[in-house]
């Protein structure tokens, strides 16, 4: 038996050899193949769960963003309503016309004592004016939030019963006076209320674009100090979702803590600089186009509307390059003022008491040239096209809301137009908008309220209806994910050389960011961003 079993396996040896060695280089091949597929699926469980987190990290950037513009808008509103008291000029009115109508009502009662003359009626002219002049008064001072009680409006019989057909040449020229006077004063009064709505708006949205800008570049350097510690073979080295910078401070690539304060307290130059010069440009533009109106002028709303937009088409100029060259020096101090802003700040004296003469050796020139680098790529984020066109978007939304959500229902008694009527005036009662017409200090009533909705913190219904522009957020996600490569070649690098290499030279470097639409990775990057949605 044993024999013919080995007679067996001698003759079919070579058959058994192959097999053998078949089933071998399968099983072989098969764990090859397993192997290859298992760690294809961890590297996509890897890829995935690392977009996850950038997601998570992005989303809670952004998040960030909101809540510190929430924080910085009251600075910039209180010196605003500081700079523009409309309800100072309101109280001068007011205080005119009810110093006006006690001696208009002393004079009827001397001349109808003193002498025993009949008094004429006054002309229709003068009825009409001063009944007009004091319902729109009233209007104005009940819908700004003044009780109608406290005003004084003369009645037709009181104005009727202290005309006297002879009066002085005194009488006449004080009431001329008083009549230039006021006139000036319901001038300035339309001027501040539509000027002070406006430059809180536009306020607003470059301080949205702002903190977006500095926070998503700061984000970005976060993100980067984790991917190039974890490539340097840093122990233990993860890419952790909390931003832990503050806890390494010797790190170079975002993580200086004091390069990014100083960096965000750049955003006091447009809190208490800026918004002089936006102010300054908005009220020559309001003057242009709302100059010519008095307090007795009647104005649908298509007509409010186009005036608007007369007055941001001279604010935000006519092309796009001019746009995103002005909107720079609003922003950011020129170069010769940038230690000013950080002394007045308070960050230089701060930072000179707060810290330890070893982190201020270790953080001056690397430093310096980290916040420099940081400027300049903010400065050409801002001049660029796509920051215009995204600041555009926001201010349309913000208008949007101001006209269509608040001043039409309020001032005009017209429903605000149904999503499905954006951009079609039939279907947005067109025909309403602009048959209906109200005074002019019914308009100005609900822009002075109106200003101090803008200008407020939690919630702020204007700064969510911005921040629902798509484009906001892809925006952000562009300037979130553009420039890696030059940034941690330039850092990351440098910080994962040796102690003994030398140091890059960092003096004078100028900016990363190119913002030509040729040959720049962020214009490409912001297309397929907007070709993606």
């Amino acid at each position: 038996m044993f024999s013919a079993t080995r007679r067996w396996f001698r003759r079919n040896r070579t058959p058994i050899a192959i097999g053998v060695g078949v089933v071998g280089a399968g099983y072989v091949v098969t764990q090859y193949v397993l192997s290859k597929i298992n760690d294809a699926r961890e590297r996509m469980s890897s890829d995935r769960i690392a977009k996850e987190n950038l997601r998570r990290r992005f989303e809670q950037n952004q998040e960030d963003c909101t809540f510190t513009v929430l924080a910085l808008l009251p600075t910039a509103t209180t010196n605003i309503l500081e700079a523009m008291n409309t309800e100072k000029i309101t109280y001068e009115i007011q205080q005119m016309k009810a110093g006006g109508a006690s001696s208009a009502a002393a004079r009827s009662v001397m001349s109808m004592s003193g002498s025993g003359e009949s008094t004429s009626p006054p002309s229709i002219g003068d009825t009409t004016m001063t009944e007009d002049d004091g319902r729109s008064l009233a209007s104005y001072q009940s819908e700004s939030g003044v009780h109608a009680s406290q005003i004084a409006v003369p009645s037709i019989s009181a104005v009727a019963e202290g005309t006297a057909p002879a009066a002085t040449s005194e009488s006449v020229q004080e009431a001329q006076q008083k009549r230039k006077t006021k006139r000036q004063l319901w001038d300035d009064l339309t001027i501040s209320s539509i000027t002070r709505a406006y430059t809180l708006l536009y306020t607003l949205a470059l301080l949205t674009m702002l903190t977006r800008v500095q926070l998503n570049l700061l984000g970005r350097r976060s993100y980067l100090s984790s991917v190039v510690s974890l490539a340097t073979g840093s122990a233990q080295a993860t890419i952790s979702l909390e931003n832990n910078d503050d806890d390494n401070p010797e790190q170079m690539l975002g993580s200086d803590f004091e390069v990014n304060r100083k960096y965000l307290t750049f955003s006091w130059w447009l809190l208490n600089k800026g918004w002089i010069d936006i102010m300054q440009r908005v009220e020559a533009a309001v003057r242009e186009v709302f100059g010519h109106l008095s307090p007795r002028d009647q104005l649908s709303f298509q007509t409010f509307s186009e005036l608007t937009t007369q007055v941001r088409r001279l604010v935000e100029g006519g092309s796009p390059s001019a746009q995103g060259a002005t909107w720079l020096s609003f922003i950011l101090p020129p170069v010769d003022q940038e230690d000013y802003v950080l002394r007045e700040s308070g960050v230089l004296g701060d930072s000179a008491a707060s810290i330890d003469q070893s982190t201020v050796e270790i953080s001056s020139p690397a430093s310096q040239a980290s916040l420099r680098r940081l400027l300049n790529e903010t400065a050409d984020l801002v001049e660029s096209p796509t920051f215009t066109h995204v600041l555009a978007l926001l201010l349309d939304a913000g208008f949007s809301c101001l006209l269509d959500k608040k001043l039409a229902p309020a001032a005009f008694d017209l429903p605000p137009p149904p999503p499905s009527a954006e951009g079609s005036p039939e279907l947005a009662g067109g025909g309403l908008r602009t048959s209906k017409t109200v005074l002019l200090p019914k308009v100005l009533s609900v822009l002075t309220r109106q200003a101090h909705a803008i200008g407020n913190g939690m919630p702020n219904e204007y700064l969510q209806e911005m921040e629902s522009v798509r484009d906001l957020e892809g925006f952000a996600a562009v300037v979130y994910s553009s420039n890696w490569e030059n940034e941690i070649q330039e850092e990351g690098l440098a910080s994962a050389a040796p102690a003994g290499s030398s140091a890059p030279q960092m003096a004078g470097e100028e900016s990363l960011v190119v913002v030509d639409p040729s040959q720049s990775s962020f214009e490409s990057a912001w297309a397929r961003a907007v070709e993606q949605k």
